[in-house]
């Protein structure tokens, strides 16, 4: 083969070469574009099913709200307003002394039931939950269980408080209201226990009632698929945030359920000066 031939031969070899360099960059692209595409369909999908989570969690602490409030002016508010009525009624005859203390009795009863019914309409909307923040939304939801005396409440703030993002509020919130609900229905409890616990790389909630509590099979207490659809809400939820959810519970001595949120640096900025005990 003369000089020219092999040449020929070399530089056939070498634009071979290249194009199939050009072939397998041109591949590598178009394999990236695809995964590119299909990371962003992913992420709008999850970005999707997370508002619709979202928006379903703020429906379900409305209508839970709601029959909060219903519970309440029956238990509370019509118990006040019909001891107004009472002593509206018994007024005739009164002596003076008698019938200034019914009035001033009467007073103070409608002032509280004012003051109840605002504190009501406050909780009707969502946004009261960010306005309140958790531990105020948290708090309300207590005092609302306080006021049926049937059972002894414990509510402890632990470590500085610090602020949580609005996505983050709605779902523990929704979490805690759900627990409670549970713990009413079907706890059969007299005392219970809720925590919060700020700490530095976490966000805890623990709520622990003293109830007739249930089995928990292996491997249950984080992923409590063969319990109820209350608990795999609940175990979703926290998903959602990226948060730990775990359950313990012994029969004839209650159930623990435990929450807890990771947190970043970012978050922990927004902590705030005022200690808690």
């Amino acid at each position: 083969m003369d000089e020219l031939s092999q040449k020929v031969l070399i530089i056939s070899f070498l634009s071979l070469f290249v194009v199939l360099i050009f072939v397998a960059i041109v591949n590598l692209i178009l394999a990236y574009q695809k995964r590119q595409i299909k990371f962003i369909q992913e992420k709008e999908h999850l970005t999707s099913q997370h508002e619709n989570e979202l928006l379903h969690t703020q429906l379900e602490i409305q209508e839970q709200t709601l029959k909060n409030i219903s519970q309440e002016i029956h238990d509370n508010i019509g118990q006040v307003l019909s001891l107004v009525k009472l002593n509206i009624n018994t007024m005739e005859g009164q002596t003076p002394e008698t019938l200034q203390d019914k009035i001033e009795d009467s007073r103070h009863l409608i002032s509280a039931a004012i003051k109840d019914l605002r504190d009501l309409s406050r909780s009707l909307n969502t946004d009261y939950i960010i306005e309140a923040g958790l531990e105020g939304a948290v708090e309300y939801e207590v005092e609302m269980l306080k006021r049926t005396k049937a059972f002894e409440i414990d509510f402890q703030i632990q470590g500085t408080s610090y602020s949580l993002e609005e996505k983050q509020q709605l779902i523990l919130f929704r979490i805690v209201q759900e627990a409670l609900h549970n713990i009413i229905k079907h706890a059969m409890a007299t005392s219970i226990r809720v925590i919060l616990q700020f700490q530095p790389n976490y966000f805890v909630i623990q709520i622990i009632d003293n109830g007739k509590g249930f089995a928990l099979t292996p491997g249950t207490e984080s992923s409590p698929q063969g319990h109820g659809l209350g608990l795999r809400n609940m175990h979703n939820r926290a998903k959602i945030i990226n948060a730990d959810f775990h359950i313990h519970s012994t029969i004839g001595k209650g159930t623990q359920v435990t929450v807890n949120l990771p947190l970043t640096e970012k978050k922990l900025s927004y902590a705030e000066n005022s200690p808690r005990g």
